[in-house]
Protein backbone atom coordinates (compact mmCIF):
# COMPACT_ATOMS: atom_id res chain seq x y z
CA UNK A 1 0.00 0.00 0.00
CA UNK A 2 1.46 3.31 -1.05
CA UNK A 3 1.20 6.28 1.61
CA UNK A 4 -0.76 9.37 0.81
CA UNK A 5 0.16 12.95 2.85
CA UNK A 6 -1.73 16.12 2.02
CA UNK A 7 -0.30 19.36 2.64
CA UNK A 8 -3.30 21.88 3.06
CA UNK A 9 -3.17 25.08 1.11
CA UNK A 10 -5.95 28.15 1.54
CA UNK A 11 -8.49 27.44 -0.37
CA UNK A 12 -8.59 24.23 -1.06
CA UNK A 13 -11.27 22.84 1.49
CA UNK A 14 -12.63 20.17 -1.01
CA UNK A 15 -8.78 18.54 -1.16
CA UNK A 16 -8.31 18.88 2.50
CA UNK A 17 -11.52 17.24 3.43
CA UNK A 18 -10.38 14.52 1.02
CA UNK A 19 -6.94 13.99 1.86
CA UNK A 20 -8.03 13.57 5.85
CA UNK A 21 -10.29 11.02 4.97
CA UNK A 22 -8.20 9.31 2.45
CA UNK A 23 -5.50 9.69 4.13
CA UNK A 24 -3.99 5.65 3.42
CA UNK A 25 -5.32 4.92 -0.19
CA UNK A 26 -3.27 4.28 -3.24
CA UNK A 27 -2.12 7.21 -5.00
CA UNK A 28 -4.29 6.54 -8.57
CA UNK A 29 -6.97 5.93 -6.72
CA UNK A 30 -6.45 9.05 -3.95
CA UNK A 31 -6.21 12.10 -7.26
CA UNK A 32 -9.19 10.20 -9.20
CA UNK A 33 -10.85 10.60 -5.69
CA UNK A 34 -9.82 14.41 -5.83
CA UNK A 35 -11.28 15.14 -9.03
CA UNK A 36 -14.31 13.57 -8.30
CA UNK A 37 -15.15 15.48 -4.50
CA UNK A 38 -14.11 19.50 -6.29
CA UNK A 39 -16.98 21.60 -6.32
CA UNK A 40 -19.00 23.14 -9.18
CA UNK A 41 -16.94 26.05 -8.12
CA UNK A 42 -13.29 24.46 -7.95
CA UNK A 43 -14.44 23.22 -11.36
CA UNK A 44 -14.66 26.33 -13.10
CA UNK A 45 -11.24 27.76 -11.57
CA UNK A 46 -8.85 27.49 -13.85
CA UNK A 47 -6.71 24.43 -14.82
CA UNK A 48 -3.87 25.58 -12.89
CA UNK A 49 -5.12 26.28 -9.83
CA UNK A 50 -5.83 22.01 -9.88
CA UNK A 51 -2.92 21.52 -10.81
CA UNK A 52 -1.55 23.44 -7.91
CA UNK A 53 -3.68 21.52 -5.76
CA UNK A 54 -2.76 17.97 -6.72
CA UNK A 55 1.07 18.99 -6.89
CA UNK A 56 0.98 19.81 -3.26
CA UNK A 57 -0.32 15.80 -2.17
CA UNK A 58 3.35 14.20 -1.50
CA UNK A 59 3.69 10.63 -2.50
CA UNK A 60 6.09 8.59 -0.16
CA UNK A 61 7.55 6.30 -2.15
CA UNK A 62 10.43 4.92 -4.79
CA UNK A 63 9.88 4.73 -8.35
CA UNK A 64 10.18 1.28 -8.29
CA UNK A 65 6.95 1.14 -6.09
CA UNK A 66 5.59 3.65 -7.91
CA UNK A 67 5.53 1.43 -11.17
CA UNK A 68 3.55 -1.40 -9.09
CA UNK A 69 0.81 1.11 -8.01
CA UNK A 70 -1.92 -0.22 -10.86
CA UNK A 71 -2.29 -3.93 -9.60
CA UNK A 72 -1.13 -6.15 -12.37
CA UNK A 73 -3.53 -7.86 -14.49
CA UNK A 74 -4.52 -11.15 -13.24
CA UNK A 75 -2.25 -14.16 -14.90
CA UNK A 76 -3.13 -15.76 -17.94
CA UNK A 77 -4.79 -19.38 -17.75
CA UNK A 78 -2.29 -21.72 -18.82
CA UNK A 79 -4.10 -22.46 -21.94
CA UNK A 80 -4.82 -18.72 -22.69
CA UNK A 81 -0.77 -19.13 -22.69
CA UNK A 82 -0.49 -21.93 -24.56
CA UNK A 83 -3.54 -22.13 -27.50
CA UNK A 84 -1.84 -25.51 -28.59
CA UNK A 85 -2.78 -26.92 -24.92
CA UNK A 86 -6.28 -26.10 -25.61
CA UNK A 87 -6.56 -28.18 -28.69
CA UNK A 88 -4.75 -31.01 -27.47
CA UNK A 89 -7.01 -31.01 -24.36
CA UNK A 90 -10.12 -31.07 -26.98
CA UNK A 91 -8.21 -33.84 -28.92
CA UNK A 92 -7.88 -35.75 -25.54
CA UNK A 93 -11.86 -35.23 -24.87
CA UNK A 94 -12.77 -36.02 -28.46
CA UNK A 95 -11.07 -39.40 -27.86
CA UNK A 96 -12.65 -39.93 -24.99
CA UNK A 97 -15.93 -39.98 -26.37
CA UNK A 98 -14.97 -42.27 -29.04
CA UNK A 99 -13.94 -44.91 -26.79
CA UNK A 100 -16.96 -44.44 -24.51
CA UNK A 101 -19.01 -44.99 -27.80
CA UNK A 102 -17.06 -47.95 -28.96
CA UNK A 103 -17.57 -49.91 -25.44
CA UNK A 104 -21.31 -49.70 -26.81
CA UNK A 105 -22.98 -51.67 -29.19
CA UNK A 106 -26.23 -49.46 -28.48
CA UNK A 107 -26.55 -45.69 -29.05
CA UNK A 108 -25.53 -43.87 -25.63
CA UNK A 109 -27.24 -41.11 -24.26
CA UNK A 110 -25.36 -37.46 -23.45
CA UNK A 111 -26.02 -38.00 -19.51
CA UNK A 112 -24.13 -41.62 -19.94
CA UNK A 113 -21.31 -40.42 -21.99
CA UNK A 114 -20.79 -37.47 -19.48
CA UNK A 115 -20.69 -39.93 -16.58
CA UNK A 116 -18.25 -42.82 -18.55
CA UNK A 117 -15.81 -39.83 -19.57
CA UNK A 118 -15.91 -37.26 -16.75
CA UNK A 119 -16.60 -34.40 -18.99
CA UNK A 120 -19.38 -31.98 -18.47
CA UNK A 121 -22.43 -32.16 -20.39
CA UNK A 122 -22.20 -29.09 -21.97
CA UNK A 123 -18.99 -29.80 -22.81
CA UNK A 124 -19.59 -33.45 -23.91
CA UNK A 125 -22.70 -31.95 -25.79
CA UNK A 126 -20.21 -29.10 -27.41
CA UNK A 127 -18.06 -31.95 -28.84
CA UNK A 128 -20.15 -34.55 -29.60
CA UNK A 129 -22.33 -31.66 -32.53
CA UNK A 130 -18.68 -31.04 -33.65
CA UNK A 131 -17.83 -34.74 -34.23
CA UNK A 132 -21.59 -35.34 -35.78
CA UNK A 133 -21.06 -32.72 -38.14
CA UNK A 134 -17.85 -34.59 -39.45
CA UNK A 135 -19.37 -37.62 -39.14
CA UNK A 136 -16.90 -39.34 -37.00
CA UNK A 137 -20.64 -39.30 -34.89
CA UNK A 138 -23.93 -39.90 -35.53
CA UNK A 139 -26.85 -38.92 -33.86
CA UNK A 140 -29.28 -41.85 -33.43
CA UNK A 141 -32.43 -40.06 -31.35
CA UNK A 142 -32.62 -37.07 -29.65
CA UNK A 143 -29.60 -37.04 -27.00
CA UNK A 144 -28.22 -40.20 -28.34
CA UNK A 145 -24.75 -40.69 -30.42
CA UNK A 146 -22.95 -44.13 -31.98
CA UNK A 147 -19.97 -44.13 -34.03
CA UNK A 148 -20.30 -43.07 -37.32
CA UNK A 149 -19.82 -43.90 -40.97
CA UNK A 150 -16.61 -42.07 -41.53
CA UNK A 151 -14.36 -43.80 -38.99
CA UNK A 152 -15.40 -46.83 -41.03
CA UNK A 153 -14.36 -45.25 -44.48
CA UNK A 154 -11.31 -44.72 -42.61
CA UNK A 155 -10.60 -47.68 -41.40
CA UNK A 156 -10.94 -49.49 -44.81
CA UNK A 157 -8.46 -47.06 -46.00
CA UNK A 158 -5.87 -48.20 -43.14
CA UNK A 159 -6.89 -51.76 -43.66
CA UNK A 160 -6.17 -51.73 -47.11
CA UNK A 161 -2.55 -50.79 -46.61
CA UNK A 162 -2.00 -53.03 -43.87
CA UNK A 163 0.73 -55.85 -44.88
CA UNK A 164 1.58 -58.80 -42.31
CA UNK A 165 4.86 -58.74 -44.05
CA UNK A 166 5.62 -55.09 -43.12
CA UNK A 167 3.86 -55.08 -39.78
CA UNK A 168 6.17 -58.23 -38.44
CA UNK A 169 9.51 -57.16 -40.21
CA UNK A 170 10.87 -55.33 -37.63
CA UNK A 171 9.77 -57.21 -34.10
CA UNK A 172 10.90 -60.18 -36.47
CA UNK A 173 14.37 -58.66 -36.18
CA UNK A 174 13.82 -57.94 -32.51
CA UNK A 175 13.31 -61.38 -31.47
CA UNK A 176 16.20 -62.81 -33.55
CA UNK A 177 18.56 -60.32 -31.85
CA UNK A 178 17.12 -61.44 -28.63
CA UNK A 179 17.70 -65.52 -28.94
CA UNK A 180 19.50 -65.89 -31.77
CA UNK A 181 17.91 -68.35 -33.67
CA UNK A 182 15.85 -67.92 -36.78
CA UNK A 183 12.42 -66.39 -36.69
CA UNK A 184 9.92 -67.23 -39.51
CA UNK A 185 6.86 -65.42 -40.75
CA UNK A 186 4.15 -67.95 -42.81
CA UNK A 187 0.91 -68.08 -43.76
CA UNK A 188 -1.86 -70.50 -45.19
CA UNK A 189 -2.49 -71.41 -48.73
CA UNK A 190 -4.39 -74.64 -49.08
CA UNK A 191 -3.36 -78.05 -47.33
CA UNK A 192 0.16 -76.04 -47.30
CA UNK A 193 2.06 -73.59 -45.49
CA UNK A 194 5.11 -70.62 -47.08
CA UNK A 195 7.69 -69.06 -45.79
CA UNK A 196 6.96 -65.53 -46.37
CA UNK A 197 9.64 -63.85 -44.52
CA UNK A 198 12.33 -64.53 -42.22
CA UNK A 199 15.05 -63.04 -39.47
CA UNK A 200 18.56 -64.35 -39.29
CA UNK A 201 22.15 -63.69 -39.25
CA UNK A 202 25.01 -64.95 -40.88
CA UNK A 203 27.26 -64.07 -38.58
CA UNK A 204 25.36 -65.87 -35.75
CA UNK A 205 25.96 -69.79 -34.41
CA UNK A 206 24.18 -72.71 -35.82
CA UNK A 207 21.23 -71.60 -37.10
CA UNK A 208 17.54 -73.55 -38.98
CA UNK A 209 17.36 -71.17 -42.25
CA UNK A 210 14.00 -71.90 -43.85
CA UNK A 211 14.23 -70.24 -47.75
CA UNK A 212 11.46 -67.53 -48.59
CA UNK A 213 8.63 -69.03 -50.69
CA UNK A 214 9.49 -72.56 -49.26
CA UNK A 215 6.35 -75.06 -48.40
CA UNK A 216 5.54 -77.48 -46.05
CA UNK A 217 2.40 -79.73 -44.91
CA UNK A 218 0.38 -77.99 -41.94
CA UNK A 219 0.21 -81.24 -39.67
CA UNK A 220 4.06 -81.51 -40.06
CA UNK A 221 4.79 -77.76 -38.79
CA UNK A 222 4.11 -75.53 -35.95
CA UNK A 223 2.31 -73.13 -37.61
CA UNK A 224 0.31 -75.74 -39.77
CA UNK A 225 -0.79 -76.80 -36.86
CA UNK A 226 -1.94 -72.83 -35.53
CA UNK A 227 -4.36 -73.14 -39.04
CA UNK A 228 -5.70 -76.56 -38.35
CA UNK A 229 -6.40 -76.04 -34.50
CA UNK A 230 -7.91 -72.92 -35.89
CA UNK A 231 -10.55 -75.02 -37.95
CA UNK A 232 -13.46 -76.99 -37.69
CA UNK A 233 -13.27 -80.81 -36.38
CA UNK A 234 -15.30 -81.18 -40.02
CA UNK A 235 -12.30 -79.70 -41.92
CA UNK A 236 -9.95 -80.89 -40.34
CA UNK A 237 -10.95 -83.96 -40.89
CA UNK A 238 -11.57 -83.71 -44.45
CA UNK A 239 -7.72 -82.45 -44.61
CA UNK A 240 -6.39 -85.48 -43.32
CA UNK A 241 -8.39 -87.58 -45.66
CA UNK A 242 -6.99 -85.33 -48.89
CA UNK A 243 -3.60 -85.22 -47.62
CA UNK A 244 -3.52 -88.73 -45.80
CA UNK A 245 -1.01 -87.57 -43.19
CA UNK A 246 2.21 -88.59 -44.93
CA UNK A 247 5.25 -88.32 -42.05
CA UNK A 248 8.70 -86.86 -43.42
CA UNK A 249 10.66 -88.01 -39.56
CA UNK A 250 9.79 -91.15 -36.75
CA UNK A 251 8.54 -88.37 -35.03
CA UNK A 252 5.62 -86.91 -36.84
CA UNK A 253 2.17 -86.98 -36.62
CA UNK A 254 1.01 -89.61 -39.15
CA UNK A 255 -2.97 -90.90 -38.02
CA UNK A 256 -6.03 -88.76 -37.25
CA UNK A 257 -6.97 -89.26 -33.47
CA UNK A 258 -3.27 -88.12 -32.57
CA UNK A 259 -3.31 -85.23 -34.58
CA UNK A 260 -6.94 -84.04 -32.97
CA UNK A 261 -5.24 -84.79 -29.50
CA UNK A 262 -2.40 -82.50 -30.52
CA UNK A 263 -4.66 -79.62 -31.93
CA UNK A 264 -6.35 -79.52 -28.70
CA UNK A 265 -3.38 -79.81 -26.57
CA UNK A 266 -2.87 -75.96 -29.27
CA UNK A 267 -6.15 -74.66 -28.45
CA UNK A 268 -5.38 -75.47 -24.65
CA UNK A 269 -1.82 -74.04 -24.19
CA UNK A 270 -2.06 -70.78 -27.07
CA UNK A 271 0.85 -72.01 -29.26
CA UNK A 272 2.35 -74.95 -31.18
CA UNK A 273 5.16 -76.78 -31.09
CA UNK A 274 7.44 -79.34 -34.23
CA UNK A 275 9.44 -81.39 -31.98
CA UNK A 276 11.19 -82.59 -35.32
CA UNK A 277 8.28 -83.92 -36.92
CA UNK A 278 9.31 -81.90 -40.34
CA UNK A 279 13.17 -82.51 -40.10
CA UNK A 280 14.73 -84.73 -37.85
CA UNK A 281 17.30 -82.33 -35.05
CA UNK A 282 14.92 -79.10 -35.72
CA UNK A 283 12.59 -77.93 -33.43
CA UNK A 284 10.05 -74.84 -33.61
CA UNK A 285 7.32 -73.20 -31.43
CA UNK A 286 4.88 -70.84 -33.10
CA UNK A 287 2.31 -68.05 -31.95
CA UNK A 288 -0.58 -67.05 -34.02
CA UNK A 289 -0.90 -63.67 -35.81
CA UNK A 290 -4.38 -61.95 -36.02
CA UNK A 291 -5.87 -59.13 -37.78
CA UNK A 292 -8.82 -56.56 -36.89
CA UNK A 293 -11.52 -59.50 -37.53
CA UNK A 294 -10.02 -61.56 -35.25
CA UNK A 295 -8.75 -64.11 -37.87
CA UNK A 296 -5.24 -65.91 -37.68
CA UNK A 297 -3.52 -64.60 -41.05
CA UNK A 298 -0.14 -65.85 -39.90
CA UNK A 299 1.79 -67.24 -38.05
CA UNK A 300 5.57 -66.61 -36.16
CA UNK A 301 7.73 -69.06 -35.76
CA UNK A 302 11.21 -69.66 -33.81
CA UNK A 303 13.30 -73.10 -35.53
CA UNK A 304 16.74 -73.84 -33.55
CA UNK A 305 18.36 -77.25 -33.41
CA UNK A 306 16.89 -79.68 -31.40
CA UNK A 307 19.44 -79.24 -28.41
CA UNK A 308 19.38 -75.47 -28.58
CA UNK A 309 15.34 -74.42 -28.34
CA UNK A 310 14.73 -72.53 -24.96
CA UNK A 311 11.31 -72.57 -23.06
CA UNK A 312 12.20 -68.99 -21.80
CA UNK A 313 11.74 -68.15 -25.41
CA UNK A 314 8.28 -68.95 -26.09
CA UNK A 315 7.36 -65.95 -23.63
CA UNK A 316 9.12 -63.40 -25.89
CA UNK A 317 7.51 -65.59 -28.93
CA UNK A 318 3.83 -64.61 -27.85
CA UNK A 319 4.83 -61.07 -26.80
CA UNK A 320 6.28 -60.49 -30.63
CA UNK A 321 3.48 -62.21 -31.81
CA UNK A 322 0.63 -59.78 -30.66
CA UNK A 323 2.89 -56.75 -31.24
CA UNK A 324 2.31 -57.74 -34.58
CA UNK A 325 -1.08 -58.64 -34.37
CA UNK A 326 -1.75 -55.01 -32.48
CA UNK A 327 -0.16 -53.54 -35.88
CA UNK A 328 -3.05 -55.18 -37.98
CA UNK A 329 -5.60 -53.58 -35.93
CA UNK A 330 -6.24 -56.61 -33.33
CA UNK A 331 -7.49 -56.08 -29.72
CA UNK A 332 -7.03 -59.20 -27.42
CA UNK A 333 -10.37 -58.95 -25.38
CA UNK A 334 -10.51 -63.23 -25.94
CA UNK A 335 -8.60 -65.70 -27.11
CA UNK A 336 -9.69 -65.77 -31.29
CA UNK A 337 -9.89 -69.35 -32.38
CA UNK A 338 -10.92 -68.85 -35.94
CA UNK A 339 -9.05 -69.21 -39.53
CA UNK A 340 -9.02 -66.69 -42.30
Amino acid sequence: MVLVKPTLCAGCPPIAAFAAQNFFMPPVSALHAAATVLTKRDRARPRNRLESCIRRVRIFTSWDRILHRIPPPAPMAEADKDPGKTSIQVIERMMLLLDALASHADPVSLKALSANTGLHPSTAHRILNDMVACRFVDRSDPGSYRLGMRLLELGNLVKARLSVREAALVPMRALHRLTGQTVNLSVRQGDEIVYIERAYSERSGMQVVRAIGGRAPLHLTSVGKLFLAADEIGRVRAYATRTGLSGHTRTSITDLPKLERELNWVRTNGYARDNEELELGVRCIAAGIYDDSRHLVAGLSLSAPADRLQDSWLENLKDTALQISRGMGFIPEEQPVRAE
